[in-house]
């Protein structure tokens, strides 16, 4: 098993990724592995961050390329070696008719299979797969799809994670941890950005057991990617994740 993270809230409050390296470094300090996605513009790109990562005794999970070029990053993420490519097929707001949204993720899941690859689907609010029966569903109607579990978008749609990690664990590629701070209850989900942000696993005022989650994973023997996502750091971002990666260690132990 690997502990990473998904650094989206790490770029957000440094407003960028300046120097991969640096930032490995970074994250190997607190005791993790690596981030989730190497980000390239190129496959020189590509082949150098990967082999800074590999130098640096780190890793990653998949491959984005720059400008959304989803054919060039399954063809990347197959060159390095790595399971999965997020499922992106294409326009993935709550406006898309599910059926079409499933059509193509069919096609996209076929695509990816000729490299070798998963196609996961991360569960998001404000997208087009956002709570539980709209998971389930697209899940029944895409049976090639796995499934990139983010914990806390699904239970901030007011999903069950455990349920849904007994009922497919077998298409599980990988799992983004964070828990959940009510910023005003009296919101829906339309606004969720305005209801809720994301945090450091135990800061969270919404009641979400993030750690029945991770036990039914470790009870299932789960040994793939452990993904850390704040999405929203209100200081050094370091020192949120290692809160983050202590509690998610002392269960995965």
């Amino acid at each position: 098993m690997k502990f990473g993270v998904a650094d989206y809230g790490m770029n957000v409050w440094e407003g960028g990724c300046y120097d991969i390296t640096m930032r490995l470094e970074e994250l190997r300090s607190i005791g993790l592995d690596g981030t989730e996605r190497l980000e390239a513009c190129g496959a020189a790109d590509a082949i150098y961050k990967a082999a800074a990562y590999r130098k640096m005794g780190m890793d990653f999970a998949t491959c984005r390329v720059t400008g959304n070029q989803v054919a060039l990053g399954m063809e990347y993420t197959a060159a390095l070696g790595k399971e999965y490519v997020w499922l992106t097929p294409g326009p993935a707001g709550r406006d898309v008719d599910f059926d079409v949204f499933c059509r193509r993720a069919n096609k996209f899941v076929q695509a990816a299979a000729r490299f070798g690859l998963k196609a996961a689907l991360h569960n998001h609010l404000g997208s087009r797969i956002e709570n539980q029966q709209e998971l389930e569903d697209f899940l029944k109607a895409v049976p090639g799809a796995y499934l990139l579990l983010d914990v806390g978008h699904l239970a901030g749609a007011f999903g069950d994670n455990v349920e849904i990690i007994r009922k497919y664990y077998d298409r599980i590629a990988s799992v983004h941890f964070k828990d959940i701070f009510i910023k005003d209850d009296s919101l829906g989900l339309d606004r969720w950005g305005e209801r809720l942000r994301f945090c450091e696993l135990g800061a969270g005022n919404a009641g979400f057991d993030f750690a029945a989650a991770a036990e039914e994973l470790a009870r299932r023997g789960y040994d793939k990617w452990v993904l850390i996502e704040h999405d929203t750091h209100l200081r050094e971002p370091l020192l949120d994740l290692k809160v983050s990666a202590d509690a998610l260690k002392a269960i995965f132990k």
